[in-house]
């Protein structure tokens, strides 16, 4: 009897429980999105960088020939290193005596260019680091490494018998930096002895400047002297005349 009105109460019970309730499903759980892959990092070309940036054309030649110019273009690619690159004018190789680059062979041309880069970026900012910790090696190793200096600004990078004064920044980008320098990087591995190099032409002087008292249209202290000397000669032009014709009076009395 107890057992038939158990039976019964959970029948009542579930009479009065909303249908609803019955019906409901478990929650289904949404997957969380999945992120959007990374854009992939831009390459700098640095052929064509070389080639639009100005007068670098000498060294782009020299890189594609000795094939230097795929193993920056690599280290580039690499943005957690990066890759600096000094990157001689035109004006610079052709300072170098014509002879001492045409006896190159293979192997020294790839060491040359191998000298002028640094397998890390480093934006100009850095160099005054790179003055304190220098020398430092590039992509020829340590037996190619160049001594930075940075006074007030003014950089130079010497290697050798060269010491180059970078004269601009061409480039300069996470993970690329291009220097441009007025010379070309000499090491003595590659050249036992030093090689002739024109000098470098000075800048030509700036016009100088009148004296603060100086006022318009008063001559100078050139001016004053010429007229000055100009004035002593026509009075000894007078006296000269005046003697000739006292001495031309006396002979005819």
């Amino acid at each position: 009897m107890k057992m038939g009105s158990a039976v019964l109460a959970i029948a009542m019970l579930c009479l009065a429980l909303p249908r609803a309730a019955l019906c409901q499903k478990a929650p289904v759980e949404t997957p969380a999105p999945v992120p959007a892959p990374a854009p992939a990092p831009h390459h700098v070309n640095l052929t064509d960088l070389l080639s639009l940036a100005g007068p670098y054309g000498t060294f782009l030649d020299y890189l594609t020939r000795t094939d230097v110019i795929r193993t920056f273009q690599s280290q580039a690619n690499v943005t957690d290193q990066g890759v600096t690159i000094f990157a001689p004018e035109d004006s610079a190789f052709a300072a170098v005596e014509k002879a001492a680059l045409s006896n190159l062979t293979a192997d020294q041309l790839r060491s040359l260019m191998l000298c002028h880069a640094m397998p890390r970026y480093y934006p100009l900012s850095a160099f005054s680091v790179l003055a304190a910790s220098s020398p430092v090696s590039t992509f020829a190793g340590g037996q190619c490494a160049v001594n930075v200096t940075d006074a007030a600004g003014t950089i130079h990078v010497m290697l050798g018998w060269a010491k180059a004064k970078l004269v601009s920044s061409v480039y300069s980008s996470a993970p690329v930096a291009v220097y441009a320098l007025d010379r070309v990087l000499l090491p003595e591995q590659v050249f036992p002895t030093e090689p002739t190099v024109a000098p470098v032409p000075a800048p030509a002087p700036a016009p100088a400047a009148h004296g603060a008292n100086a006022t318009d249209g008063a001559p100078d202290a050139d001016e004053h002297g010429v007229k000055s000397l100009s004035c002593r000669v026509g009075a000894v032009r007078v006296l000269v005349g005046h003697l000739a014709l006292m001495v031309f009076g006396f002979l005819m009395m």
